[in-house]
Order: C-alpha cells, then structure tokens, then sequence
C-alpha cells in the first residue's frame, strides 16, 4: 500500500518500529518543506533553497533532503531539473493519472471495484454539477455539444468506438464552469477510464446506447431542465458500471 510520505509497503503495522519511525520523519520532512515554501511566499516556477539552505533550515542531512525532495516532486509539489535546480511545480495530477489508471484497469482482474469507483466519483461531480453548468452554458458551446453527439452517432452507426468525442462533449459542458480545477479533475477520470475503456471492447449495442445517452442529457441542458439531466446522466453511468462490472466479474 502507497502511503502518503510516498513509501511503498504492505501495510506498515508490519514494519520494525525502526521503519515506522523513519517512515514518519520523512512524512513530517515533507511537510516542513511545503510549510517553508508557504512561508517564503514561492510561487509556481519560482526555484527552492538549494539542497544546503534546506539542510540549515531544517535541521537535516542531504541524504534526507533529496528523498523528501523525490517524493515531493512524484506528488507534483516540486519539479527537479537537473543541472539546474529545484523549482516550485505547476499544477499537475499526472501522479493521481497514473496511479487511478493503474488501480482501475487491475482491478478488472478481481471483481472491479476500483474501476467502478472511478465512476461512482465521475458521476457525483457531474449529475451534481450539470445544473450550475446549465445556467451558464452559451449558444456556441451548444453548438459544440450538438456537433459531438453528432460525431458520436454517426460513428455508433458504422460500429467504430468514439471515445474522443465523448471527452469532448463532457469537457465542452463543464467547461463553461470555468472552473480549473474540475476541469483537471474531469480530466484525470477520462484518462483512466479511457485506458480502462479500450480494454472493454464495447459493441455495437453499446456504442448505439451511448451516443442515445448523450443525445438525451444534451437535450434535457437545451431545455434548461436541471433535473432531467442530472437523471440522464445517471442512467448513462448506470449503463458504464454495468458493463465495468460484466468486466470485473
């Protein structure tokens, strides 16, 4: 199991105490240097304290310093770049992308939870969020949305799978939202499930039904109808964890 300080373990009520200990100080590290770079007012790009200014500040070795400094940069905190530094890292969820792509895909090995709550979360940020994304969504952004279940129908009709375009649809509807970040969020989901759903094969019925789903929930945000939308979104997830779950089983 991954833990936060980013060390790998089966469980670490199975570590020697001596571990456990050095597993906490690490964690703690960590923390000491994101509180650093909070308290020095560092922005995305700006460099870090040299690995020596960190030791000084807080009271470690380098050794130790660059493992924090490892595990920081693999949860997108900081970016090493070597030759030149350590910087302040911009916004990233590439971590988050692998590790949820990875889970979801081994887990159709054994039943498919993790897939499955991939969905459960996917579904409850956009049924939750389709209402405030019908206030706000343009005539041009309609457009867009009309033009992707386009796309998607006429690709159900010759059997080929259209998984760009029903990105595009989502992305398209939230992102009149304006809001970062569930646009990254959003994203992180497509991606994982996107290599979950290649490996699914769906079928023609499959792909009728949902290119009809999308055809629906964009008629119901046409109609201003927040409710029937948010219905029609659920029953078009319903149909993913169906079919996730024939998978996983």
């Amino acid at each position: 199991m991954a833990h936060p300080g980013g060390t790998a373990t089966s469980d670490p009520a199975d570590l020697p105490p001596a571990s456990r200990a050095a597993q906490r100080r690490l964690r703690h590290l960590q923390d000491d240097i994101m509180d650093l770079i909070l308290e020095r007012d560092l922005d995305v790009g700006d460099p870090m304290p040299t690995e020596s200014e960190l030791c000084r500040a807080l009271g470690v070795g380098r050794n130790t310093v660059r493992e924090a400094l490892k595990v920081l940069q693999a949860f997108g905190v900081v970016e090493i770049r070597h030759g030149f530094g350590t910087f302040v890292a911009s916004t990233s969820f590439d971590a988050l992308t692998a590790s949820l792509t990875f889970r979801g895909r081994l887990s159709l090995r054994h039943g498919g939870r993790e897939a499955l709550e991939l969905v459960d979360v996917r579904q409850a940020l956009e049924a939750g969020l389709v209402g405030l994304a019908i206030d706000v969504i343009t005539e041009a952004e309609l457009a867009e949305l009309e033009a992707c279940v386009r796309a998607m129908e006429d690709s159900a009709a010759q059997g080929r799978a259209f998984l760009e375009a029903d990105q595009e649809f989502h992305r398209v509807l939230y992102g009149s939202l304006h809001n970062d970040l569930l646009t990254s969020l959003l994203e992180v989901f497509w991606t994982a499930y996107g290599r979950i759903y290649r490996e699914a094969s769906p079928s023609p019925a499959d792909l009728v039904e949902t290119a009809h789903d999308h055809r629906l929930i964009l008629d119901a945000v046409r109609a201003n109808d927040r409710q029937r939308a948010a219905e029609r979104l659920t029953v078009h997830f319903r149909g993913i964890r169906e079919h996730l779950a024939h998978l996983g089983g």
